[in-house]
């Protein structure tokens, strides 16, 4: 039964106040996805000060993967009972409390109860944030509104580990966590002084336990499977095997339960719209790729070329440069073009970025390896925003809640494969090119003697000789193996642009969000 009834939707917000919304919205929005990778490279730091190893400590990144995980696609439903409005603001505000609550955590079992708190309450926020600025700017505008969402959630990946780096390198690791206390606190403020009155519908709906139920085992078990596989050598692991059966039979239950219940806690009939289901398989796999190689590319500069936390996202920073520019210009002129030919652009763009770091090598200079970071900037912005006007287009205006939770819950699942894959690949590959450098790594190669030789002097035995080329193979195979995951995700780009043009055309991009107040 409906607890309010239809109202009008309230006019678009101008001048200061259209402003201060967009900006403190992208604020909530970047300081949810900055706690996604921020803590990665602090994990050593906060491994050493709460006395447990890193293995343990990884828990600090998983726990709040898994709660965020299975919060996002919630958000539709949650929406339809507190309203827009009433969740965004609570969620900030429990960010906030549960970030304060991981700063002052004196052991490691404190600061995962409250990154599970963390995720949980982070999960609403993106696609509300979304949601929220389509109804801040005019219907005609909303390409500018999705353009202002997705610099944020482009960014904040890019950053988080240059200042979660910064922050344990120069301060403590608590403060990777005080920092949203401020920001969320100004957001909350903001937001509900200028949204309170423009709150959407809201409607007493039965609790779908029994889906709420299915959604955290499911997601649960295969989110630790993903962030652990790796660390227990995958499917030679009884743990990592009984989490993939237990994620398997979960899905599997969840589908037939959410496909049948009167009142589905995750609205699965979207996946009706063709350009839903298209637009969410190509941005979700693309985003696979990409945040792959975000990981990667920064560890084999920490592990193999010898960079610091804080260089190697500094020569990753102009990532954002050109993406933070084109948005906006992309968001004006979204409603010119058929969407799908510049998501197409952006995607053959980035697999050109790939194709240049595939030929990288151990001599690699900062010049080269910021280059491709610059030209990545241009795809990010030509197919973040068009995709997600893809997505949203044709859907009416009370689902846009459940399908951008819906949405962003596919992205980050792929996202957590893409990391979990990439990383693997890279040391499978780096392997058998070690083993077959090693091959020729003997007395009987000439090559190999001489340089054995050249290494031998008064101060280096032979061992110490042997030493040194070991660990030159290492690296070299290392290079190998990180060149064949950019020339794949190259191919794999390209492959992706057949998703794009499985959506409908798209003609001038505009999402209406007028019946959702």
């Amino acid at each position: 039964m409906a607890d309010s009834t239809p109202m009008a939707a309230p006019a678009p917000l101008q001048g200061t106040q259209l402003m201060l919304g967009s900006v403190a919205l992208a604020l909530a929005t970047f300081m949810n996805v900055l706690d996604t990778s921020i803590a990665n490279v602090s994990i050593p730091a906060i491994s050493g000060d709460l006395g447990v190893s890193p293995n343990q400590g990884t828990w600090v990144i998983t726990s709040f993967a898994v709660a965020n995980a299975i919060s996002v696609p919630l958000t539709g439903w949650l929406t339809q009972r507190f309203g827009q409005v009433h969740l965004f603001v609570a969620s900030v505000v429990l960010f906030v409390f549960s970030s304060l609550l991981c700063g002052i955590a004196p052991n490691i079992q404190f600061l995962i109860a409250a990154r599970i708190l963390q995720g949980l309450v982070a999960g609403p926020m993106i696609p509300l944030s979304q949601a929220l600025l389509l109804s801040t700017f005019p219907k005609h505008k909303s390409g500018m509104a999705l353009a202002i969402w997705s610099i944020t959630t482009m960014v904040a990946p890019v950053i988080g580990p240059v200042l979660g780096g910064w922050i344990s390198d120069n301060y403590t690791w608590p403060w990777i966590f005080y920092i949203n206390v401020p920001l969320g606190l100004l957001t909350a403020a903001i937001i509900w002084r200028l949204y309170r009155t423009r709150e959407s519908m809201t409607r007493k709906l039965p609790i779908d336990t029994i889906g709420i139920a299915l959604l955290v085992i499911w997601v649960g078990a295969l989110q630790i499977t993903l962030d652990k596989g790796k660390e227990l050598d995958w499917f030679n692991s009884w743990e990592i095997l009984t989490l993939t059966a237990v994620a398997f039979i979960g899905f599997v239950f969840f589908l037939i339960w959410e496909l049948t219940e009167k009142h589905p806690i995750v609205d699965l009939m979207l996946f009706k719209h063709r350009s839903f289901w298209a637009g969410v398989i190509a941005f979700a796999l693309a985003y696979g790729v990409f945040f792959g190689n975000l990981v990667v590319l920064p560890l084999w500069l920490q592990t193999q070329i010898g960079y610091t936390a804080t260089n190697a996202g500094l020569v990753m920073a102009p990532v954002g440069l050109l993406a933070i520019l084109l948005s906006p210009l992309v968001g004006k002129y979204l409603t010119k073009w058929d969407l799908r030919w510049s998501a197409t652009v952006g995607y053959l763009v980035f697999a050109l970025v790939f194709l240049l770091r595939s030929h990288f090598n151990t001599s690699v200079d900062a010049k080269t390896l910021m280059i491709p970071a610059l030209l990545q900037g241009i795809p990010m912005a030509l197919f973040f925003v068009p995709l997600t006007a893809i997505i949203l287009s044709g859907l009416p205006p009370e689902k846009i809640p459940s399908a951008s939770g819906l949405a962003n819950f596919c992205r980050m699942l792929m996202g957590s494969f893409g990391s979990s894959i990439a990383t693997t690949l890279w040391e499978r590959r780096s392997s058998l090119h070690h083993a077959q450098l090693a091959e020729s790594a003997n007395v009987f190669n000439p090559t190999f003697s001489q340089a054995l030789q050249n290494i031998n002097g008064p101060y280096i035995s032979p061992e110490q000789a042997q030493g040194l080329i070991e660990n030159n193979l290492s690296v070299q195979a290392g290079m190998l193996g990180i060149n064949d995951i950019f020339f794949g995700s190259a191919i794999l780009f390209i492959i992706l642009i057949g998703f794009i043009w499985l959506s409908k055309p798209s003609g001038p991009a505009t999402v209406d969000t007028s019946a959702a107040h």
